[in-house]
């Protein structure tokens, strides 16, 4: 029984698991998903809420974020972590945030002061491990406009700060950086054929994420030349050299991150590099 974060990742997620190899399917008014995989069942929840449900068993694993792991101080197993979300590939964080024109500099001058937040519990031993003694409130959302009318300042989670920037708002301090994890019930850990598959849906879900920013790239070359060309071509390990029907050229295929691509084609090319194909890919399993 797998938990799916609902909510802002859930497109992203179910593209990845696509990209893993499992296709989920939902209608737009259901929890219940179709997954491709007799093994597997899911509910889509919200993200803040699967940590405890892996807890206490009603999911065997699940997706969400560190974040919520702690403000729900849940007992699990942490497999892996899935960085990614639906604007970036960059671990986010949550942020003590005021006014621009506030005159708050540090987190001791909120000493008194009203804080708005989603993560409570997070939020009060952050000010506690920093001696501040303050009145902390549950926010429901649209939590960047209570500043300063309704609170003194914010604990938000970003991105790229430009929701920040965009409600002329100033970043005091970084309280957590947080990313989305694969985590798992203990028993359910403890069970041989469930850890089996846990650790199945990890690794691929893990290759799936590596392959997002690398492609395949492969071209025939004069043989004289392939010493020039494999110390210009970076690679997982080596690259993979074939020998062609013509006993002076060879096929060269290897991995690369995609935004060195552009860098060293004209490079191949200058080595008489023929044919380059580049090409996609799902999954990188190293």
């Amino acid at each position: 029984m797998l938990g799916l974060p609902k909510g802002s990742l859930e497109e992203s997620t179910i593209a990845l698991f696509g990209k893993a190899g499992w296709k989920i399917t939902k209608s737009s008014r259901s929890y219940k998903p179709s997954i491709d995989d007799p093994e597997l069942d899911g509910r889509f929840v919200r993200a803040q809420e699967i940590s405890r449900y892996v807890e206490q068993g009603f999911f065997d694993c699940g997706l969400t974020g560190y974040d919520w792991i702690l403000e729900n101080n849940s007992d699990v197993v942490e497999v892996c972590d899935l960085i990614y979300s639906k604007a970036t590939a960059l671990k986010s964080r949550w942020v003590l945030c005021v006014k621009e024109d506030s005159p708050v500099k540090s987190v001791k001058d909120l000493e008194g002061k009203r804080i708005a937040t989603e993560l409570l519990n997070v939020t009060k031993k952050y000010l506690a491990d920093n001696g501040v003694n303050a009145q902390v409130e549950f926010s429901w959302g649209a939590t960047e406009v209570k500043v300063p009318d309704l609170v003194d300042a914010i604990a938000d989670i970003t991105e790229t700060g430009s929701s920040l920037r965009a409600n002329n708002l100033r970043i005091v301090d970084t309280m957590l950086y947080t990313n989305t994890k694969l985590i798992a019930n203990k028993a359910a850990w403890e069970n041989p054929e469930k850890r089996t598959k846990i650790e199945s849906i990890a690794m691929l879900l893990q290759s799936a994420l590596d392959a997002a920013n690398k492609v395949g790239l492969k071209m025939n070359l004069p043989k004289a030349n392939l010493s020039k060309i494999i110390s210009a071509l970076p690679a997982l390990r080596k690259p993979t050299v074939s020998q062609l029907s013509d006993p002076a050229w060879v096929a060269v295929e290897t991995i690369v991150e995609e935004k060195t691509v552009r860098e060293i084609v004209p490079t191949l090319k200058a080595n008489g590099a023929e044919g380059i194909v580049e090409y996609p890919l799902n999954k990188v399993i190293a």
